[in-house]
């Protein structure tokens, strides 16, 4: 008798968007109309201690909605947000950002394929995809200039061929977030660039899609002087990627 051919099933991811908000009150509305739901299995928002209402919007508006106070910072937040959707069984987190207006969460729609092959662990989203779109959209000369020189080193240490390093449309996979030791990480922005680095330490495959940002409408954005900052700790997370590659270990790479 013929053998019966047997179907391998994939299974379907749990993709899981998480809202990171600060003081989003009157923002938060056109983010959820900019957020594509039928592409999520669940939908989060994590208020970080806001003090203009956006917790009792965010209920108003029908989300599932967690708060934490005092304001743990945007790592702290995120960190938060990550266990929560874990808990609640995703395969893939969207990190959404409640202002609606930076990095278009329409994106995901790109991401869909890297999630539904399971091989991305972790899916950035680039500004700069399209010659000169960043500018047209609104993005200073000098943000522009720095996010373009900082991403020139991290190609050239992390050996990720990816057009930018520092946005804020990422996607990640659960085995990346239980492999990483990520507790570890900041609590403020510098969480964002550390994990791009942890995913190439541990080898992890990292994907790019492109993604849109306004920057003429009303939304939230990191001072000049804190990203500056942040600049340059980013050398710090380099130097100590370099330095676990030799075989000397920190907290954030740790012996594989």
């Amino acid at each position: 008798m013929p053998q019966k051919k047997t179907l391998s099933v994939t299974k379907k991811p749990k993709i899981i968007g998480v809202i990171l908000a600060y003081n989003v009150a009157s923002m938060l509305p056109r983010a959820m109309e900019r957020i594509p739901h039928k592409l999520l299995d669940d939908l989060i928002l994590m208020d970080d201690g806001s003090k203009d209402g956006t917790y009792e919007v965010a209920k108003k508006l029908g989300i599932k909605a967690f708060r934490h106070v005092p304001n743990r910072g945007y790592g702290g937040n995120l960190k938060a947000g990550i266990q929560q959707a874990l808990k609640m069984g995703a395969d893939y987190i969207v990190e959404i950002h409640g202002d609606g207006a930076q990095f278009n969460p329409i994106s995901i729609k790109y991401a869909l394929p890297f999630m539904q092959e399971g091989k991305a662990q972790l899916i950035l989203g680039s500004r700069f995809t399209v010659p000169g779109k960043a500018r047209e959209n609104g993005m200073s000369l000098i943000r522009f200039l720095a996010n373009r020189g900082l991403s020139f080193f991290d190609r050239a240490v992390l050996g990720l061929p990816l057009t930018e390093f520092h946005t804020g449309f990422r996607i990640y996979g659960r085995r990346l977030l239980e492999t990483a030791p990520i507790a570890d990480n900041t609590n403020d922005y510098l969480f964002s660039f550390e994990i791009i680095a942890q995913a190439a330490y541990y080898g992890f495959t990292v994907k790019e899609v492109p993604v849109e940002a306004d920057y003429k409408a009303e939304h939230t954005s990191h001072s000049l002087k804190g990203a500056a900052w942040y600049a340059i700790r980013t050398f710090k997370v380099l130097g100590a990627f370099v330095a676990a590659k030799l075989g000397i270990y920190t907290k954030l790479f740790k012996r594989r």
